[in-house]
């Protein structure tokens, strides 16, 4: 990577026993990375790009940091969603929005003040397989290599690329760039102008993972739409943070007027990033394969936690969930053996990082060839590129984070983007953040 980084290798609000900061730093760095390949491509100027540590470390907690106008902070998690002992170990449930609440309580036959003595006098996998099979969020704690157990001839997910890209079939593709400016599919971009301007991306991610990279190519130049279903609206931090660069607007795609606009968009996309359960979205018509036939073309990213393979592959799931299953509590766990947990939510956020280098990447090479690709990232790739990434030596150093703070407007306060392109600082469009209000349509 070409990529000049400042600041200290372990900013101490990411100190671990894990390589979290040298992860963290390694994602932002890819993405910025790619977005210079798609400007030299794009321009045939390839620009410098610069990256700040300490900024990262901020990057990667912006939820964290995120303040309302009172200066208040939002909690991140709900009463149920946290670890509990079971009879053979430990659980970690997920019950943020009011679906999983209600799966969970019925998987365990119980209501909210019976779920602590409903998991005690059970196994910890059996928990597990209730609640899932319920269509909950439970998982239990495991040591580092016990997950996945994988199907007999399935690849293991810590063996697949960290940022796996497969091109599309001949249908996807379009003519190849002849000459500079005016690469393949995108608009030749103005001396000066971000790397990814003029790029559409339909969004259709939520939480963190998808919205933290889909907000770094709008602060990249790109033009983001995210897209949710008005019957479940985001929960209050992530309306905000998960908006931020981005235009935001409802659409219900089980109706045809919802999926004819939803097409609508995508024949004019550059790239959909897909964070929803593999599978889910194939009756709408959007699994990759499906896009690159109606939409020849489209750069598509699926972002999922735990692969696409083995016996968890279409299931749900989240960061706290893949740092239980994975082992990484286990690494973190403190002297009484209670499971730990990252300093920050680092899968999402370096999935998040990671899912925009490929998109990037994969634009760059259809700007080369003409050929569009699928690109997969997981939250448990990356869980197990941290776990086998060795810790760095150097000690925790303190870290500013007032330089990394910016009006979002309406009051709100959050983390800039991190890294500068030509040594100029990047920044948020679309402030401020406005869920659910934007028309359905590309600006």
């Amino acid at each position: 990577m070409n990529v000049e980084l400042s600041g200290p290798a372990v900013p101490r609000a990411l100190a671990s026993p894990l390589a979290v900061a040298g992860c963290a730093t390694a994602a932002v760095a890819r993405c910025l990375d790619a977005a210079a390949d798609l400007a030299e491509a794009r321009t045939g100027r390839r620009p410098a790009v610069a990256l700040d540590t300490a900024h990262v470390a901020a990057a990667v907690r912006a939820e964290a940091l995120l303040r309302d106008p009172a200066g208040e902070g939002i909690g991140g998690f709900a009463p149920l969603s946290r670890l509990w002992p079971a009879a053979d170990g430990w659980v970690r449930t997920h019950a943020n929005y009011p679906w999983h609440l209600a799966a969970l309580l019925a998987a365990l036959g119980t209501d909210e003040a019976g779920v602590a003595a409903a998991i005690a006098d059970r196994p910890a996998e059996e928990v597990e397989r209730l609640v899932y099979d319920a269509g909950g969020l439970a998982v239990a704690a495991r040591d580092p290599g016990r997950w996945p157990d994988p199907e007999p001839g399935a690849p293991l997910v810590r063996t697949t690329p960290l940022t796996a890209a497969t091109p599309l079939p001949a249908a996807a593709r379009l003519p190849a760039a002849v000459g500079l400016p005016g690469a393949a599919g995108l608009p030749g971009a103005a001396a000066g102008s971000l790397p990814a301007a003029g790029v559409r991306v339909l969004d259709l991610t939520r939480v963190i993972a998808g919205p933290a990279g889909t907000r770094m190519l709008g602060a990249l130049g790109a033009d983001v739409l995210r897209v949710d279903h008005p019957a479940r609206p985001e929960l209050p931090m992530h309306a905000v943070d998960g908006v931020v660069g981005k235009a935001s607007t409802l659409l219900d795609a089980g109706t045809p007027t919802g999926l004819d606009t939803l097409h609508r968009l995508l024949d004019r996309a550059d790239v959909l990033v897909t964070g929803y359960r593999p599978g889910a979205l194939r009756r709408f018509g959007l699994d990759p394969d499906q896009v690159a036939d109606r939409h020849p073309g489209t750069v598509v990213v699926t972002l999922s936690a735990w692969g696409t393979t083995g016996p968890w592959g279409a299931r749900r799931g989240f960061d706290s969930l893949v740092q239980v299953a994975t082992g990484i509590a286990r690494r973190t766990q403190d002297g009484a053996g209670r499971p730990g947990a990252l300093p920050c939510q680092l899968l999402d956020h370096a999935t998040g990082y990671l899912a925009a280098a490929g998109a990037l990447a994969a634009l760059t090479e259809r700007a080369r060839t003409g050929v569009a690709a699928h690109v997969e990232v997981s939250l448990a790739r990356t869980a197990h590129w941290l776990l086998d990434t060795p810790a760095d030596p150097d000690p925790p150093r303190d870290t500013p984070v007032a330089p990394y703070l910016v009006p979002l407007g309406n009051g709100w306060t959050g983390v800039s983007p991190p890294g500068t392109i030509d040594g100029a600082p990047l920044a948020w469009p679309h402030l401020p953040p406005s869920y659910g209000t934007a028309a359905a349509a590309w600006g």
